[in-house]
Protein backbone atom coordinates (compact mmCIF):
# COMPACT_ATOMS: atom_id res chain seq x y z
CA UNK A 1 0.00 0.00 0.00
CA UNK A 2 1.36 3.46 -0.21
CA UNK A 3 -0.25 6.55 0.10
CA UNK A 4 -2.86 6.37 -2.70
CA UNK A 5 -2.87 2.96 -4.01
CA UNK A 6 -3.00 -0.38 -3.24
CA UNK A 7 -0.52 -2.67 -5.87
CA UNK A 8 0.53 -6.23 -5.93
CA UNK A 9 3.99 -6.44 -7.16
CA UNK A 10 6.42 -9.61 -7.06
CA UNK A 11 10.11 -10.62 -5.38
CA UNK A 12 10.92 -14.12 -5.07
CA UNK A 13 12.76 -14.43 -1.60
CA UNK A 14 15.41 -16.31 -0.33
CA UNK A 15 16.76 -16.39 3.20
CA UNK A 16 19.01 -13.24 2.76
CA UNK A 17 15.17 -11.33 2.31
CA UNK A 18 13.50 -10.87 5.64
CA UNK A 19 12.89 -7.05 5.58
CA UNK A 20 9.93 -7.33 3.60
CA UNK A 21 7.13 -8.53 6.49
CA UNK A 22 3.70 -7.77 7.26
CA UNK A 23 3.61 -4.45 8.63
CA UNK A 24 6.86 -3.19 7.57
CA UNK A 25 7.55 0.36 5.93
CA UNK A 26 9.75 -0.14 2.66
CA UNK A 27 11.42 2.21 -0.07
CA UNK A 28 11.65 0.47 -3.19
CA UNK A 29 11.51 1.09 -6.85
CA UNK A 30 9.32 -0.97 -9.54
CA UNK A 31 10.26 -2.81 -12.16
CA UNK A 32 8.52 -4.18 -15.30
CA UNK A 33 5.33 -1.89 -14.58
CA UNK A 34 4.94 -1.62 -18.43
CA UNK A 35 3.14 -4.61 -19.02
CA UNK A 36 5.74 -7.24 -20.65
CA UNK A 37 5.68 -8.74 -17.43
CA UNK A 38 4.90 -8.81 -14.19
CA UNK A 39 6.06 -6.06 -11.78
CA UNK A 40 8.89 -6.96 -9.38
CA UNK A 41 10.35 -5.34 -6.65
CA UNK A 42 13.98 -3.51 -6.65
CA UNK A 43 15.84 -1.68 -4.48
CA UNK A 44 14.25 -2.52 -1.44
CA UNK A 45 15.50 -0.82 1.82
CA UNK A 46 13.59 -1.27 5.07
CA UNK A 47 12.42 2.15 7.24
CA UNK A 48 12.24 0.69 10.40
CA UNK A 49 10.87 2.17 14.05
CA UNK A 50 12.03 1.63 17.21
CA UNK A 51 9.92 -0.71 18.75
CA UNK A 52 10.50 -3.12 15.95
CA UNK A 53 12.36 -4.88 18.11
CA UNK A 54 9.88 -5.33 21.33
CA UNK A 55 8.15 -8.79 20.71
CA UNK A 56 4.68 -8.01 22.51
CA UNK A 57 4.58 -4.64 20.45
CA UNK A 58 5.28 -5.85 16.85
CA UNK A 59 2.88 -8.86 17.59
CA UNK A 60 -0.08 -6.72 18.27
CA UNK A 61 1.24 -4.71 15.59
CA UNK A 62 1.26 -7.70 12.88
CA UNK A 63 -2.72 -8.39 13.89
CA UNK A 64 -4.05 -4.58 13.67
CA UNK A 65 -2.08 -4.58 10.23
CA UNK A 66 -3.71 -8.22 9.07
CA UNK A 67 -6.89 -6.53 9.52
CA UNK A 68 -6.63 -4.22 6.42
CA UNK A 69 -6.38 -7.08 3.80
CA UNK A 70 -9.34 -8.38 4.02
CA UNK A 71 -10.91 -4.52 4.45
CA UNK A 72 -9.18 -2.93 1.25
CA UNK A 73 -9.67 -6.13 -0.65
CA UNK A 74 -10.45 -5.85 -4.31
CA UNK A 75 -9.24 -1.63 -3.82
CA UNK A 76 -6.91 -0.20 -6.25
CA UNK A 77 -7.22 3.38 -5.49
CA UNK A 78 -7.83 4.73 -1.70
CA UNK A 79 -7.32 7.84 -0.41
CA UNK A 80 -3.99 8.53 2.03
CA UNK A 81 -6.34 8.18 5.33
CA UNK A 82 -5.65 4.95 5.37
CA UNK A 83 -1.63 5.27 4.67
CA UNK A 84 -1.60 8.43 6.81
CA UNK A 85 -3.51 6.13 9.96
CA UNK A 86 -1.10 3.73 9.98
CA UNK A 87 1.88 5.85 9.35
CA UNK A 88 0.68 7.85 12.82
CA UNK A 89 0.13 4.77 14.52
CA UNK A 90 3.52 3.56 13.87
CA UNK A 91 4.78 6.62 14.88
CA UNK A 92 2.95 6.42 17.92
CA UNK A 93 3.84 2.51 18.92
CA UNK A 94 6.79 2.91 21.33
CA UNK A 95 4.84 6.35 23.39
CA UNK A 96 1.54 4.73 24.00
CA UNK A 97 -0.03 1.52 24.95
CA UNK A 98 -0.50 -0.04 20.96
CA UNK A 99 -3.85 -1.26 22.14
CA UNK A 100 -4.88 2.03 22.98
CA UNK A 101 -4.12 3.21 19.73
CA UNK A 102 -5.06 0.44 17.91
CA UNK A 103 -8.78 1.04 19.44
CA UNK A 104 -8.24 5.29 18.78
CA UNK A 105 -7.71 4.44 15.11
CA UNK A 106 -10.37 2.07 14.78
CA UNK A 107 -12.53 4.70 16.11
CA UNK A 108 -10.90 7.06 13.75
CA UNK A 109 -11.39 4.92 10.88
CA UNK A 110 -15.21 4.26 11.54
CA UNK A 111 -15.77 7.51 11.99
CA UNK A 112 -13.96 8.22 8.73
CA UNK A 113 -16.11 5.82 6.77
CA UNK A 114 -19.09 6.97 8.21
CA UNK A 115 -19.78 3.47 9.78
CA UNK A 116 -19.67 4.91 13.30
CA UNK A 117 -23.01 4.21 15.40
CA UNK A 118 -22.93 6.78 18.22
CA UNK A 119 -26.76 5.98 18.93
CA UNK A 120 -27.91 5.12 22.22
CA UNK A 121 -30.07 2.49 20.70
CA UNK A 122 -29.39 -1.27 20.88
CA UNK A 123 -28.45 -2.54 17.50
CA UNK A 124 -30.08 -5.42 17.83
CA UNK A 125 -33.26 -4.74 19.63
CA UNK A 126 -33.53 -1.07 19.11
CA UNK A 127 -34.26 0.11 22.30
CA UNK A 128 -32.30 2.74 24.53
CA UNK A 129 -29.13 1.59 26.00
CA UNK A 130 -29.02 2.98 29.69
CA UNK A 131 -26.31 2.31 31.98
CA UNK A 132 -24.22 -0.74 31.10
CA UNK A 133 -23.71 -1.45 26.79
CA UNK A 134 -21.76 -4.19 25.00
CA UNK A 135 -20.24 -3.70 21.58
CA UNK A 136 -20.34 -5.73 18.43
CA UNK A 137 -18.01 -6.20 15.77
CA UNK A 138 -17.66 -2.03 14.29
CA UNK A 139 -17.98 -0.96 17.74
CA UNK A 140 -21.90 -0.98 17.22
CA UNK A 141 -23.59 -0.93 20.68
CA UNK A 142 -26.03 -3.29 22.31
CA UNK A 143 -27.57 -4.19 25.49
CA UNK A 144 -25.34 -7.05 26.86
CA UNK A 145 -28.66 -8.91 27.17
CA UNK A 146 -28.92 -8.99 23.92
CA UNK A 147 -25.63 -10.14 22.39
CA UNK A 148 -24.82 -12.03 25.47
CA UNK A 149 -21.34 -10.50 25.89
CA UNK A 150 -19.69 -8.54 28.75
CA UNK A 151 -20.92 -4.70 30.00
CA UNK A 152 -19.06 -1.63 30.10
CA UNK A 153 -20.54 1.77 31.24
CA UNK A 154 -22.41 3.27 28.70
CA UNK A 155 -21.33 6.85 29.53
CA UNK A 156 -17.58 5.72 29.12
CA UNK A 157 -18.18 4.42 26.00
CA UNK A 158 -20.18 7.51 24.50
CA UNK A 159 -17.57 9.68 25.31
CA UNK A 160 -14.94 7.56 23.39
CA UNK A 161 -17.09 7.56 20.43
CA UNK A 162 -17.33 11.68 20.55
CA UNK A 163 -13.52 12.41 21.85
CA UNK A 164 -11.70 9.49 20.20
CA UNK A 165 -9.65 9.30 22.83
CA UNK A 166 -9.10 5.99 25.25
CA UNK A 167 -6.75 7.84 28.31
CA UNK A 168 -10.05 8.33 29.89
CA UNK A 169 -11.28 4.32 29.79
CA UNK A 170 -9.59 1.67 32.17
CA UNK A 171 -7.02 -1.30 30.93
CA UNK A 172 -9.62 -3.88 30.80
CA UNK A 173 -12.12 -1.62 29.16
CA UNK A 174 -9.23 -1.13 26.21
CA UNK A 175 -9.01 -4.66 26.18
CA UNK A 176 -12.57 -5.48 25.46
CA UNK A 177 -12.44 -2.69 22.90
CA UNK A 178 -9.13 -4.42 21.04
CA UNK A 179 -11.31 -7.70 21.21
CA UNK A 180 -13.78 -6.21 19.39
CA UNK A 181 -11.36 -4.69 16.97
CA UNK A 182 -10.08 -7.99 16.56
CA UNK A 183 -12.85 -9.39 15.10
CA UNK A 184 -12.34 -6.98 11.91
CA UNK A 185 -12.74 -4.18 10.89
Amino acid sequence: MTASNIRSYYRFFGARHSILQLGHLVDFEVEGEDGRFMPRLRSLSHMGFPWIFDKNKLLVWHNFIKKFEPHLKDTQELESFYFDLLLYAAKRWDKQNPKRLVCECYITLLSHEGRLYPEENCFICEQKIEEDIALMQGFRPAHPSCIYSPSLPSKKIFDFFASKKSTFLEDDEVEYLFSVVMKGL
